[in-house]
């Protein structure tokens, strides 16, 4: 059947939900019981279809997996206490997805399939979002290059999905942290901005040493220097010095502009909290902590989304934190999932109803 123009459903017979909890259940291993799929081809969008969630069928020469063109985001839905269902800020998502195709050299999406597509399938497993604290429907918009030919070119056919998963915390306890002085994320003219997958495949063996030595995330730092603060992982970074709120600045290009970070600014301010968004040298962060004046460090994301950094180590100085007595994050996680979760108004048009 066809409920919205150009997007045809076809529903399952049987939720797989029947078999499984929605208890304490972990980030990103369930996935939901409709998917929606659509092919660029001939300059175009077609085949725009939600179907039951199936594996793909790709040729082996299929010009993703060998040039890495393939993008993606992260949008989490929440339900208020009358069923009602919510996606927080997604059309900031979809302008950063079209971003982030724009630098890949990939077609862009156009609003009504990415913002009525994502509508109609979240609406279709609405069911899937769990109704415990700290829990969401994540939602992951992707699209990947489809030619079948080996080439170095800009591919001619794309796919573009959506998927969902029900998800609990991405970090359960407070991270620590290592700042990474070897290998680099981005450097200014590159990808660090787009949400490109090959920026995640690329930190995966700095992550790896770090977590060798216990720790949890690398903190990135400039490619040139190594001295200037970037982003953490699957997560943007602030620090509270004195009185003030730090973050790194994005005019580089090599920062992803976080849809929670800019949250994050906004309710801080709301705080009473002076944000200063500027390039962050290591040696002034540990100049901080040396006198005392570094008094919480936190990370950013939509899965993440406000977390708790209670070690920090540049080289062999440890900067440790006693998270339990923290004010500001503590307090600005609380607000912003009282936003999520509908426990307040919406004071900033954030939420998108369904």
């Amino acid at each position: 059947m066809v409920t919205a123009p150009g997007i045809n459903v076809q529903k399952v017979e049987t939720s797989k939900l029947q078999s499984l909890s929605l208890e304490n259940i972990p980030f990103g291993k369930y996935f939901t019981d409709h998917m929606l799929e659509a092919d660029f081809e001939d300059g175009e969008w077609k085949n725009i279809e939600i179907k039951p969630y199936q594996p793909l069928l790709l040729d082996p020469s299929t010009a993703a997996i060998h040039y890495g063109q393939a993008i993606f985001e992260g949008i989490k839905a929440y339900k208020d206490g009358e069923g009602n269902v919510f996606m927080f800020r997604p059309l900031d998502n979809y302008k950063r997805f079209n971003i982030s195709a724009a630098r890949m050299q990939m077609p862009l999406i156009p609003e009504d399939v990415f913002m009525e597509g994502m509508r109609l399938l979240v609406d279709l497993d609405k069911n899937w979002i769990p109704g415990q604290d700290d829990h969401s429907l994540y939602i992951r918009p992707f699209m990947f290059s489809t030619d079948s030919v080996i080439g170095v070119k800009p591919s001619d056919k794309y796919k573009f999905m959506i998927i969902l998963s029900p998800t609990g915390p991405y970090y359960n306890k407070p991270m620590r942290i290592y700042v990474e002085e070897k290998y680099s994320r981005a450097a200014p003219g590159g990808i660090g901005y787009a949400k490109a997958a090959g920026n995640y495949g690329a930190s995966m063996l700095a992550t790896a040493e770090a977590k060798k030595l216990g720790y949890d995330q690398v903190l990135w730092t400039d490619a040139v220097d190594h001295k200037y603060v970037q982003e953490i992982g699957t997560m943007n970074v602030f620090f509270i010095i004195g009185n003030k709120a730090y973050t790194p600045e994005l005019l580089s290009g090599a920062i992803l502009a976080g849809v929670t970070r800019d949250s994050a600014i906004t309710i801080l301010q709301e705080m009473g909290l002076e944000v200063l968004e500027e390039r962050i040298n290591i040696d002034d962060i540990i100049n901080a902590h040396r006198s005392g004046l570094l008094y919480e460090v936190f990370g950013t994301g939509t899965a993440a989304t406000i977390s708790l950094i209670r070690e920090l180590r540049y080289k062999d100085y440890i900067m440790e934190f006693a998270v339990e007595s923290w004010k500001v994050a503590p307090e600005l996680k609380k607000r912003l999932n009282d936003i999520r979760n509908c426990k307040v108004p919406d004071r900033f048009n954030w939420m998108y109803k369904i």
